[in-house]
Order: structure tokens, then C-alpha cells, then sequence
């Protein structure tokens, strides 16, 4: 089979698209060495560093004129491609082949302050899946499949739920001395993961403990820049090989999020051994499975009780021992096989 991937996340330095659109190609090539995956786009973008070691794994054609810049509208033609996913909530217009869209999550359309430049896809996707451009449908939860059955009318069996995992350069080891200890968020830097209420909590406990709060992420445009203040670091994007570094030595990774479509930063300090303070998002509440302290995203209380508690060895001690055993049970193999499943379902009813 050969498979065109939308390749655009790869533009982005960083951040949930990009990393699944890296790791699930190359998941890919690996788990079925017998088929044939390209990664397409109208930009430019640089091949995941494992692509080298993948011959069926490759970069595809790019736009030959303006025309084709909008190369929704020729889609998987030049390509060849039997099935073609749509890694980021979109799809060819002309329904040459089988397509996938994965719907990441339904922020979008839940809350337009989240999302200052979304309404691309806002107006995109529901037309996509409403006109059947879109053959099949992938989340990465149970909770945004039921959600958005209910907010497209979608036939489940449409819509498939495949849980991400974390990669595996995501694991415990040594951190060096720090001057202080600290709590970390890792993520990108926009509303809707409710840091300035984390923030409000961690100078609450910083009057009682030294402890530093790191902010590890890109900030985007329309988050705006926090006050500084003694303690808090705002690292900016960490390289992959710093980030097991700061999971491992934190106190405890906080991650207050208003809303995930998987909550994959959760899943990455869990494999590194990290205590996980959390959310109570349906979709974190998936991955976390009870390895995770999580806690009303709104209720500051909690968070400067949870922080204080963070600050005992022997309770950190107990989670990291729930984090690990709970991130084992994912796997990037597992979801390229799961999510081949859905490219074979895809043709057969493309067919039908």
C-alpha cells in the first residue's frame, strides 16, 4: 500500500502536530517495511532525523506552479498514494483515493479565545467530514470520538479513537544538580493551558517552600508574555534531549490544561518517571488512568494544596512509581498498527 502523509506539522519547530506527524510516519515505515509512505506538502519541511533509516519512508513531490499551492485541490494525484491522511484536521477536496483526517481534538470550535488563528479549520473540517471528503476519522481518545460523533452526527463506525505514545528518547535519567528545586510545565505557551492560574499557585507555595517553576515551551503569538519574578523560569522550546533531563528532575510535572485531545506532554513526563499533576480533562483522564494527581483546572485551592504535597520525597516517590508503570503501556508500534487498521477500513469503504 502506499500512503501520502500531509506532511505541513513538520514545518513547525515543535509541539504536538509535529511530533506525531514524525513519529507516526516513521512508526510506520518501520512497523510495514512492505509499503510505501510519502510525506507530502506545499511548504517546505525537513524529513524526521529516523526517515534516514527508513528507504520506504520519503519526501513526495512539491507544488510545480502557483496552482498547485493550493494543492488541496489535486490532492493525492501525483502522488499515487492508495490512501492519504490528513495529519492536521484537513483532506484533499477532490476524492481521488480513501482519505483519513485526524481530528486532534475539537478546541477549535469549543472556545475561539483558545485559538487565535484557527478559523481556517473552524470553517474546514466540518465540511470535510459532513460531505464524506474525509473517509474515516481518527482521535486519539475515547472522549473526543464520543464528542465529536455527537457534534458531527458521524456514524461511529467513521471514527476511531488511537492513543498516541511517547518517544522513546523520553525516559529516566540522571539530572544534574539544580540550585533550586522545581516544578515543570512542558508544553507550548497559549490559553487554553491555563498557566496563569498555575502560576497564582506556585507563589502561593513559593512563600512557604523554595521551589522554582520552569516553563518549557514555545510561546505563541496570542499568549502573552508573563511578569518576571523571582523563581520563575521560561525556558522557551527545549531541544528533545533536554526535555528527559527536566521531566526527570523535576518535583513534580504540572500541567493545567482547560482542554486536551490527548494531552501527550502527560504521557512523556510519566515515561520519565515523573509525579504528574494534572487536570481533570476527559482526555488526560484516558491516559492517566488514575497514575496522575488531577484536580479541578479552576479550583486554585487544590493547586496550591497539590503543589505542597509535591514537596515531600516519599509522595513524589509513590508516583513516579504509578508514572512509569502506567507509560508502559504505550507504544508508537502499537499505534502505526492501529492506526493501519484504519487505512485498510478506509478503502474498504471507499469501495462500498
Amino acid at each position: 500500500m502506499r500512503v501520502a502523509l500531509d506532511a505541513t506539522p513538520l514545518t513547525l519547530t515543535s509541539g504536538g502536530l509535529r511530533r506525531y506527524t514524525a513519529e507516526l510516519s516513521c512508526a510506520l515505515a518501520a512497523e510495514f517495511p512492505g509499503d510505501d509512505f510519502v510525506l507530502v506538502s506545499d511548504q517546505l519541511f525537513d524529513l524526521p532525523p529516523a526517515a534516514a533509516c527508513l528507504p520506504n519512508l520519503r519526501r513526495g513531490p512539491g507544488p510545480r506552479n502557483l496552482l498547485e499551492r493550493r494543492w488541496w485541490l489535486w490532492g493525492v494525484a501525483r502522488v499515487r498514494a492508495q490512501v492519504f491522511h490528513g495529519t492536521d484536521f484537513a483532506v484533499p477536496y477532490l476524492p481521488l483515493a480513501p482519505s483519513v483526517l485526524t481530528l486532534h481534538d475539537l478546541s477549535p470550535w469549543l472556545d475561539p479565545g483558545w485559538h487565535h488563528a484557527a478559523g481556517r479549520v473552524r470553517r474546514r473540517a466540518p465540511f470535510l467530514i459532513r460531505l464524506g471528503l474525509a473517509t474515516m476519522i481518527v482521535t486519539h481518545c475515547e472522549a473526543v470520538r464520543r464528542a465529536a460523533i455527537e457534534r458531527f452526527r458521524l456514524h461511529p463506525g467513521r471514527i476511531v479513537a488511537v492513543p498516541l505514545a511517547a518517544s522513546s528518547v523520553f525516559r529516566p535519567v540522571e539530572s544534574p544538580p539544580q540550585a533550586a528545586p522545581y516544578f515543570l510545565f512542558a508544553g507550548t505557551l497559549e490559553p487554553r493551558k491555563n498557566l496563569p492560574l498555575l502560576v497564582e499557585a506556585w507563589r502561593a507555595v513559593r512563600k512557604l517552600h523554595q521551589v522554582d517553576l520552569v516553563l518549557a515551551g514555545r510561546r505563541r503569538a496570542d499568549f502573552p508574555p508573563l511578569a518576571e519574578q523571582a523563581g520563575l523560569r521560561v525556558l522557551g522550546e527545549a531541544p528533545d534531549e533536554q526535555l528527559p533531563v527536566l521531566y526527570s528532575g523535576a518535583l513534580a510535572c504540572v500541567y493545567p490544561s482547560l482542554y486536551e485531545g490527548f494531552g501527550l506532554p502527560v504521557l512523556e513526563a510519566m515515561q520519565c518517571g515523573a509525579a504528574v499533576i494534572t487536570s481533570r480533562d476527559p482526555a488526560i483522564t484516558e491516559v492517566a488512568a488514575g497514575a496522575a494527581v488531577q484536580l479541578d483546572a479552576r479550583d486554585t485551592r487544590a493547586w496550591v494544596e497539590a503543589l505542597t504535597a509535591a514537596t515531600n520525597p516519599e509522595w513524589a516517590a509513590a508516583w513516579r512509581a504509578r508514572s512509569l508503570a502506567r507509560a508502559r503501556q504505550f507504544s508508537w508500534s502499537r499505534t502505526a498498527r492501529l492506526t493501519r487498521e484504519v487505512y485498510d477500513e478506509a478503502r474498504r469503504q471507499f469501495r462500498s
